[in-house]
């Protein structure tokens, strides 16, 4: 079927079209004037050609980022002229006619090839153009790439795709919901899905045995580099499973997925550790595996210390822990205060430390609180050697593992060691059933109420529920949760019992979540899953530092649209139809 602006994508044209007429399509990437000969590089989205111009006239008017087509002969390029750069290198198209398509009509508000230089602001202003600029469409590329290969994968292990309703009731899972207002019924909303928690369960229930979506989910919360308010899953429910069960075919797709896409063995098993092993070891539930500086926990042999700060937080039932950077020991004094401030950003009231001189001798915060022997027992503990920097936290374990956790990262990206091509996976495993919130003053569930606890737990729900321990499961990559889940409740008493835990009555339970119940009366498979947050996989898959880059049209900070204006005001009359009056805020005379 011919095509009135092209006959080929500059991927698709060769050393085979050489003498034929072709047309070619695209943006005026650069313009380059030779004294008499003039090229162009014409850019689509699949390649680059270089075309010449021997008529100066063909030029006229055209600009950088003018869409246009070109009428012309190929032709192999001068030996001395080859690109080895881009595959069209050997040959040229030599331009007998261009129609102009779409012009630019004002100064472009920055050079697209160069866009990755420009302010982010800028640059998601006028995201349209940064688009152009193919490392960025490079990166939306491998991110099709990725949804492509996943997609095929799943269906290969037996997988159904379903799509989950957007409109959906109001069910805050741990964050705020995004409400829609009703139009047919004024006054009440709809909450738009922070996952398909509820509706892919309930397909379990309707009996179909794999199901995976693709699916958008809206958090109302704060933004940070690995976070939107809208956002993607690759969402995942299985029957009749366990907690090996879901592992072991999450663990095949990753090698799939590396290995297709990035060319990367993922090495299985992948290693497995409880929560409390990931938050004693590395302060983290979400821990990175590249390094080492793991935390050691030195409580009883600082215990009888002259050294307040350590001694104050052990008789607070806390704890008192360190880390070890190695090679470090000749920090200086403002980069230590440098890392001090860090802590406290975390909820330190301080950080020791002990920095070891290439002698051997000692130079630290807190020694003249401490004997010789203490001293030198606490470096031991903490396997230190000359050249060594050791620091310390003291405070409720929360604290600590807080502070040495994101330090123990700060530290590492200072000397070097995250590297971006070197994977580390991770199952985290056996989370916590509930946390304590201080804010609601209750038990709350740590990940969502539907989690099925530990079977030799199940009897603390009602008398311990702060050590009941679920069968939940993460995925961790390099220090990023790209993954979580668990086995799901199916029984109806069990369910009800968790409600009662934190805190919901039997009417509460069955306002929100009756339907759930009633289909627990129904012959309910056990069931489990998880979810991948794909944008921030795409984003490790592809060593980018922000989820921004791999996704086409994000957000900012203050969860706005820079290019569009969202959110926006509305006009009265859409208001109206609604039965939605917005109150102006009261200024103080």
């Amino acid at each position: 079927m011919s095509n009135i602006y092209r006959d080929r994508t500059l991927n698709q044209v060769s050393e085979q079209d050489i003498d034929s007429n072709l047309r070619v399509a695209g943006w005026v990437e650069n313009i380059r004037d030779h004294g008499g000969v003039s090229f162009i590089d014409l850019r689509d989205m699949y390649g680059v050609l270089q075309v010449v111009i021997r008529d100066a006239e063909l030029l006229k008017g055209i600009k950088k980022e003018e869409c246009i087509s070109i009428e012309g002969i190929m032709e192999k390029r001068d030996e001395e002229t080859y690109n080895p750069k881009i595959p069209s290198g050997t040959i040229e198209l030599e331009a007998k006619k261009i129609t102009m398509l779409g012009q630019v009509y004002q100064t472009l508000p920055f050079e697209v090839m160069t866009s990755k230089e420009v302010r982010e602001d800028v640059r998601l202003k006028y995201r349209y153009l940064d688009l152009r600029n193919q490392k960025v469409k490079d990166n939306i590329i491998f991110r099709s790439k990725v949804i492509s290969f996943l997609r095929q994968k799943m269906t290969d292990m037996g997988f159904l795709e379903i799509q989950t309703p957007i409109l959906c009731a109001s069910s805050p899972e741990g964050a705020r919901d995004y409400l829609v207002p009703s139009r047919v019924h004024p006054g009440h909303f709809y909450g738009l899905p922070q996952s398909p928690q509820l509706y892919k369960q309930l397909l379990m229930c309707s009996g179909y045995d794999r199901y995976i979506q693709i699916a958008r989910c809206f958090r109302d919360e704060d933004l940070r580099a690995d976070r939107q308010p809208e956002f993607t899953q690759i969402d995942m429910e299985l029957s009749f499973v366990d907690v090996d069960d879901v592992i072991d075919v999450n663990e095949r797709f990753l090698a799939y997925l590396f290995k297709e896409v990035l060319d990367i063995d993922v090495k299985l098993p992948i290693q497995r550790i409880t929560w409390q092993e990931a938050m004693d070891r590395f302060g983290s539930d979400k821990p990175d595996l590249r390094f080492g500086m793991e935390l050691q926990n030195v409580s009883d042999i600082v215990k009888d210390c002259g050294f307040g700060v350590f001694t104050g937080a052990l008789e607070n039932g806390g704890s008192v822990r360190g880390i070890n950077a190695k090679g470090q020991g000749s920090m200086p004094r403002k980069k230590i205060d440098a890392l001090v401030d860090f802590a406290k950003g975390y909820g330190a009231k301080g950080l020791a430390y002990i920095a070891i001189h290439e002698d051997g001798s000692y130079k630290s915060s807190f020694a003249k609180f401490m004997t010789e022997d203490q001293m030198n027992a606490l470096v031991k503990a903490m396997d230190g050697e000359a050249g060594d920097l050791l620091l310390f936290a003291a405070d409720r374990n929360k604290i600590v593992w807080n502070v040495l956790g994101a330090l123990r990262v700060e530290l590492a990206d200072q000397m070097g060691l995250l590297d971006k091509s070197d994977y580390k996976f991770l199952w985290v495993t056996e989370f916590p059933q509930f946390e304590w919130s201080d804010e609601e003053e209750r038990y709350v569930a740590m990940h969502h109420p539907f989690t099925m606890p530990m079977d030799e737990d199940l009897d603390m729900l009602e008398t311990n529920p702060g050590a009941v321990r679920a069968k939940a499961y993460d995925i961790v990559l390099n220090g990023t949760e790209i993954g979580g889940g668990s086995v799901r409740i199916h029984q109806a008493d069990v369910q009800s019992r968790m409600f009662k835990a934190l805190g919901l009555t039997d009417e509460v339970a069955n306002e929100k979540f009756g339907f759930l119940l009633d289909a627990f009366k129904y012959g309910v498979p056990p069931h489990a899953g998880l979810a991948y947050g794909l944008d921030r996989l795409v984003m490790l898959m592809a060593k980018r530092d922000s989820i921004r880059d791999v996704i086409a049209f994000p957000k900012v900070k203050d969860a706005s649209c820079l290019l569009t204006n969202a959110p926006d005001v509305v006009d009265a009359k859409q208001l109206d139809e609604l039965s939605i009056k917005i109150e102006e805020e009261k200024t103080e005379e």
